[in-house]
């Protein structure tokens, strides 16, 4: 089968402003290579928001032929990665359990666990939008982007979060890309985006303009995307993979985890894995930088997110 969606290059091509990217050829995944600040060393990052690949059984091998390259590697894994926990602790020096996925088991029935709260928003929404799956999305990317400012500015989002219309471009253009658009009178009040893996619908990301927010199209996008996927029409997806909430546990009680808790039926774990591939220059690079015993991994880049 052809490479889709997480593991396709095109996704890793995407992410150009934040690395090179970087293949990993025995287990078919990519990383970000990146520039050390201040230095010309280079560490690596999976790309936003999970990494994936095609043969988990050759990442070990993959990170270890590139450690000569790298003076780290840090990895947020795909939660349905055929990966097993005692090999992530036996070649990792940090393996964190980082966030509980909600996730939705497709041969169940959506209106016999989604709440009544949902389903009537849902509705309600419904009554006064259509939700299209786009044939085209590449055609969309202006469209997107400015969606997706609307986002950005509300959450004042930076950095690889933030993305450009460039990276956008790409995104819509990799296969395995599926886009639902919410109507009103034929003007795009939001949209949401997916890439198919394998049995897995990755939710991948979903923007709205003010007027989308005000008429709750978010349940209308949610709704008729996974009554989609859930068809006969999609009859080879399984799962629907919708991301986390707030905190990391998957019990907080903000709006974006009740929403996606109310849409799943099941969980799954994240997990962070942090390797140190060159041991002196990680230890010179943390003196540099005035840090020793620290939870942030790589520890010489703490603070790089604000």
């Amino acid at each position: 089968m052809m490479p889709t969606g997480y593991v396709h290059p095109d996704y890793a091509a995407a992410f150009g402003d934040f690395g090179e990217p970087l293949s990993l050829p025995k287990c078919q995944g990519w990383l970000l290579k990146r520039t050390i600040p201040g230095t010309d060393h280079h560490d690596a990052m999976g790309c936003y928001p999970l990494f994936s690949c095609r043969d988990w059984a050759h990442l070990p091998q993959d990170l270890t032929d590139r450690a000569a390259d790298l003076v780290s590697v840090s990895l947020v894994l795909d939660p349905f990665g055929e990966w097993e926990l005692s090999g992530l602790h036996a070649f990792f020096d940090r393996v964190v359990r980082f966030k509980e996925h909600f996730v939705v088991d497709l041969s169940v029935p959506l209106d016999s666990f989604v709440p009544k709260h949902h389903r009537y928003y849902a509705r309600k929404a419904l009554r006064e939008l259509k939700v299209e799956r786009c044939e085209n999305p590449s055609s969309r990317v202006e469209e997107w982007t400015s969606l997706y400012s609307i986002l950005v500015k509300r959450h004042q989002l930076t950095g690889i979060k933030a993305f450009s219309m460039q990276s956008f471009a790409r995104q819509l253009a990799v296969p395995g890309l599926v886009m639902f658009r919410a109507l009103k009178d034929d003007h795009c009040l939001g949209a949401h985006l997916w890439y198919i893996q394998g049995d897995v619908a990755y939710s991948h990301l979903l923007a709205l303009s003010e007027a989308g927010y005000a008429m709750n199209a978010s349940y209308a996008l949610y709704s008729e995307a996974l009554r989609f996927f859930g068809s006969s029409s999609a009859d080879h997806i399984h799962w629907a993979q919708i991301g986390a909430g707030a905190g990391s546990s998957g019990t907080a009680t903000d709006g974006l985890t009740q929403f996606k808790r109310g849409w799943s039926n099941a969980m799954r774990p994240t997990y962070f894995c942090g390797k140190v591939m060159d041991s002196f220059r990680y230890e010179d690079l943390c003196r540099l930088a005035g840090v020793s015993a620290t939870a942030y991994f790589p520890a010489y880049r703490e603070g790089e997110l604000g």
